[in-house]
């Protein structure tokens, strides 16, 4: 759940890099090349890591116990051995991550030098131009916006970009459903985002009077940020219809918001499986010409819970594996479309529809 892109560094852009597959037009890791290191790189990183945690990580007795542990695994020579820079920051991060279990906490090596510039520096005109193009590239994350038969809708989103990029088509996408019997929103493969975005889509989900939803605590300035619904928006809400979301354990961050603030609210009908855990938004900070770290700096705050789901993930209401997700929901919005209409044509395609799709179900349950 990063913040906004506008306030990112060309290093933050490093870190979320990607090549755009021309056959299916998603976005895939990019594998870059390894380096080797020496000893005193893997002391200035060390050194770097632990500033930042005590200075920035959310919370300051973790970063201490996190400081100690590091401090016994260089005692223990540990690291000593280690010359790739790949592998270093995975060992790095799987050490912080040992004490903080804090899953958005990674040190991240790139094999593209990382400028040096003030932390409040916004991206040149040419990194925003380079990040815009390939958001289009990938329709700013909305994989598939589709009508499922029997009148569904179904939205395929892989991250939550920012509103200032990614608004029109969000609009497009919530017009292209707006006659349909209930929606599915595809978060299997979501790794969160923007909490801009995800208080925008959400926004198409209720009526004129805002909602609160989530609720952001930064340990800089000891402040906290609220989101709430916008009570108008470009495209055509999607009100009084059932809605469903699809999880995996893949589903994180700002995808965790989205589908704990549906769930919380009771606004949507949870199918799949618990998702990854990752509630601490923060920020990408530099170490090294080759090496930086996303240090959460906030917490999220369920404005009625209080709580949030880092460590436990969001649980879905119906539990499912991943795979079958999809046409459990599916079946599950055919039936109330079912018992709701009052047409007896429509009801007897329904039943026909409601048939096939659970026999699909019931084979698809064999293979796995």
């Amino acid at each position: 759940m990063k913040k906004h892109f506008i306030k990112l560094s060309l290093f933050a852009l490093l870190a979320v890099s990607f090549v755009v597959n021309p056959d299916t037009g998603r976005a895939q890791g990019m594998k870059q090349p390894d380096m080797m290191i020496d000893s005193a790189t893997r002391t200035q990183v060390i050194d770097a890591v632990l500033k930042e945690l005590n200075d920035r990580y959310v919370f300051p007795e973790v970063a201490k116990q996190m400081e100690t542990n590091v401090r016994q695994r260089i005692s223990g020579k540990e690291y000593d051995s280690i010359t790739s820079a790949d592998e270093f920051a995975k060992k790095l991060t799987a050490d912080l991550q040992s004490v903080s279990k804090d899953k958005h906490l990674r040190v991240r090596y790139s094999s593209q030098p990382i400028p040096v510039r003030k932390r409040a520096a916004e991206p040149t005109a040419e990194e925003r131009a380079e990040f815009e193009n390939n958001m289009k590239r990938i329709n700013f994350a909305f994989e598939r916006v589709e009508r499922l038969p029997g009148n569904i809708g179904y939205i395929k989103l892989n991250n939550f970009f920012a509103p200032e990029l990614g608004a029109e088509t969000v609009a497009a996408a919530m017009n292209f459903v707006t006659n349909t019997d209930a929606l599915i929103f595809d978060l299997r493969e979501n790794g969160g985002g923007d909490p801009e975005m995800v208080a925008l889509i959400c926004s198409y989900l209720f009526g004129d009077k805002p909602v609160h939803l989530n609720s952001l605590y930064w340990r800089e300035g000891n402040r906290t940020e609220e989101f709430w619904t916008k009570p108008t928006v470009s495209g055509k809400k999607y009100l009084d219809k059932d809605v469903y979301v699809l999880t995996s354990n893949r589903s994180f961050s700002g995808a965790e918001e989205f589908t704990n603030n549906l769930k919380v609210l009771k606004r949507a009908t949870i199918v799949g499986e618990t998702t990854g855990g990752g509630a601490n938004p923060g920020g990408m900070f530099r170490l090294h010409d080759h090496f930086g770290v996303f240090v959460p700096t906030g917490r999220a705050i369920n404005p009625i819970t209080k709580t949030n789901w880092e460590g436990t993930g969001v649980e879905p209401d119906v539990k499912i594996s991943k795979e079958l997700a999809l046409k459990t929901a599916h079946i599950s919005a055919l039936n109330k479309s079912y018992e709701k209409s009052k047409d007896e044509n429509f009801k007897r395609g329904l039943k026909d529809l409601i048939e096939k799709t659970q026999k699909e179900l019931d084979e698809l349950k064999v293979k796995k």
